[in-house]
């Protein structure tokens, strides 16, 4: 149970209403001449997916690894240690939006194998790094090259099947998604407690490497003509100071490093840097987010509960695994394995909840989710106590929250396209990410400062947890502004 780097549009090509304008070229599928089979798309895809793959175990794989990371570096408080989290969030969230026009207009082969490249060697950097601050810096490195390389990935994807066959393979690529869900957290926290904390990233140079070799000799080169792509230097760097500065506020209140003031000018800035970047968007002639799409009613809906979903996903997923080794004591293997149960309901429920929100429109399977998911925070605020008691006091919790997570996250990256026009497709689903990244920033945040201590009790999670089903509830009600029903023909 992840928030995946980049979300499956719901709009895919195969799905386009046919009265829409379009009002960019598709890059051309190359057809074989006469006699010469076709060449099966599927290498693309194994190639593509494996580096996205990596890029969602990376995310997960820290939330086993925080504690490891503490001791590792003793010297460094917690909301520090966040930062290594954080920094590659908000990195990431800045990079998503303009990183899609860029492979669309220099080739999506080589801004993946790019991004691959930049991925894996801030991957070998954070395994090296002696300090806090060098691994917080190889973070950011990562998250250029995560960036990058997704949108490609389903760029060069979409390009190798043909249009018949799509659909289905943009939905594997979402499944790809939660798989790493599934194995990140299990996985990530056996290799840190065999191996040590550095193999979380240096796992990832052979299996990388795979794909950066293999897609050097298999990808083929795609990109629109004609198209210029604008970058909006000025807004990626209000946003990242936008919220990166909340984010420090959040984690640093009790720091001693930080003194009052210097966190309220730090909250000031970051304040008037979200203003400046609204005032920006609404001026500038190529703006990173254009503030029109915000004029239909489900998407501004949709972002919101977005924003809101995100944070309590952060945080649920941070409380799982300092409940578990903080509080019942749980080795990091064992909670690695306690904790997977809930991500591997998210793939079959997505499939069951995309068939309900196809037919009856997304609202119904987003306030259904979101109901659940207050409902697993309840359960787990109130039920589990400081003894062991994992299949009758945590299991039903994790069951809902995963069965919640997986009707709410994919539902709303589908109801965020679901009313634009087909030329805001693209744009529409890379902001709707990045409020999703921005979220997972905040909630991490907020998590840090409640549980992510030396010494925490069990009264720490329960009002981690209520703050938690507070904001699914709070999901539910933006949600129910979200209309995205069938139109009758």
């Amino acid at each position: 149970m992840t928030s995946r780097p980049a979300a499956v549009p719901a709009a895919v090509p195969a799905a386009v209403p046919s009265n829409l304008p379009a009002t960019q070229p598709a890059a051309p599928t190359a057809i074989p001449p006469a006699g010469v089979p076709a060449a099966s798309p599927w290498p693309v895809f194994w190639i593509a997916s494996i580096a996205v793959l990596l890029v969602s175990i990376d995310a997960t794989v820290l939330y086993a690894a925080f504690g490891t990371l503490r001791a590792a570096f003793p010297q460094a408080s917690a909301g520090d240690l966040s930062w290594v989290l954080n920094a590659y969030t908000v990195t990431y969230a800045a990079m998503l939006i303009p990183a899609g026009g860029l492979a669309d207009v220099h080739g999506r082969k080589r801004m993946f194998l790019a991004g691959a490249l930049l991925f894996l060697a801030g991957s070998a950097a954070c395994g090296a790094a002696g300090s806090i601050g060098l691994l917080i810096a190889a973070r950011e490195l990562q998250a250029i090259g995560a960036a990058l390389l997704t949108p490609a990935s389903l760029s060069l994807i979409l390009d190798a099947f043909p249009q018949s066959r799509r659909a289905v393979a943009v939905s594997l690529w979402g499944a790809v998604g939660g798989l790493a869900a599934a194995i990140g957290p299990s996985l990530g926290s056996l290799i840190v407690d065999a191996m040590g904390w550095e193999w979380a990233f240096y796992i990832n140079l052979p299996i990388g490497a795979v794909s950066l070799v293999a897609g050097v000799k298999r990808l083929r080169e795609s990109r629109i003509p004609g198209r210029v792509q604008h970058v909006d230097l000025v807004g990626m760097a209000l946003l990242v100071v936008a919220v990166g500065g909340a984010a420090l506020v959040l984690t640093q209140y009790e720091s001693r490093a930080w003194s009052g003031n210097a966190l309220g000018i730090a909250g000031a800035v970051s304040v008037a840097a979200l203003v400046a970047f609204v005032a920006w968007a609404a001026t500038a002639r190529h703006p990173l987010v254009d503030l029109a799409l915000f004029r239909n009613p489900t998407y501004s809906a949709v972002n919101l509960a977005t924003l809101s979903f995100s944070v309590a996903f952060a945080m649920m997923f941070f409380g799982f695994f300092a409940f578990m080794t903080g509080v019942w004591h749980f080795s990091l293997p064992l909670a690695g394995v306690a904790v997977t149960p809930g991500p591997l309901m998210v793939v079959p429920v997505a499939i069951l909840g995309g068939r309900l929100a196809a037919r009856h429109g997304h609202r119904p399977v987003l306030v259904g989710g979101a109901l659940l998911y207050a409902a697993s925070g309840a359960w787990l605020a109130l039920v589990p106590g400081p003894t062991p008691a994992y299949w009758t006091h945590w299991f039903p919790g994790l069951l809902l929250s995963g069965i919640a997570v997986g009707l709410v996250l994919p539902s709303l990256s589908g109801a965020a396209t679901a009313r634009l026009p087909q030329q805001q497709y693209g744009v529409g689903s890379a902001v709707n990410q990045a409020v999703r990244q921005i979220g997972g920033v905040l909630g991490v945040a907020i998590a840090v400062v409640l549980v992510g201590g030396n010494a925490v009790t069990r009264a720490d999670f329960t009002v981690a947890y209520l703050v938690q089903a507070g904001l699914a509830l709070l999901t539910g009600v933006f949600c129910l502004a979200v209309e995205t029903r069938p139109v009758a023909r």
